[in-house]
């Protein structure tokens, strides 16, 4: 994960990405809409970024059996999105073409937790499944 926030994954080169791809669709959006739109993809890559991070880790530390809501491994699992993302905001403190946010903090620790409730409700679901008479 260190890795995109390298420079090789720095708004000033997604965004050309982007508008290549709108050109191969044929979408022609103003300014003030292609900006929403790469604003919006790129701080949905933290949300989900985070949320599979979350879930591996989850897996990783759970119930190798099954499935089974752990909410003491969830709470763990959250501390820890939210640790690295500090730390990976830190770096990218220190790469020119990026910047350090509290707000993609805040997006990845978000992305952990919607993680765990997937999890949560997953867990729910095959309980209700193998207790169901």
């Amino acid at each position: 994960m260190f890795w995109m926030s390298t420079g090789v994954f720095s708004g000033d080169l997604t965004r050309p990405l982007l508008a290549r791809l709108l050109d191969l669709l044929r979408l022609d959006l103003s300014a003030a809409a292609f900006g929403v739109l790469h604003t919006l993809l790129r701080k949905s890559a933290h949300l989900f970024e985070y949320a599979v991070f979350g879930f591996l880790l989850y897996r990783s530390l759970g119930d190798r059996d099954r499935l089974s809501w752990q909410p003491h491994i969830a709470r763990w699992c959250i501390l820890a999105g939210a640790g690295f993302s500090l730390s990976d905001e830190f770096h990218q403190a220190f790469v020119g073409s990026r910047g350090a946010s509290l707000v993609d903090c805040a997006i990845d620790t978000t992305g952990a937790a919607l993680a765990m409730l997937v999890v949560y409700g997953v867990a729910r679901g095959l309980q209700k499944v193998t207790t169901a008479p």
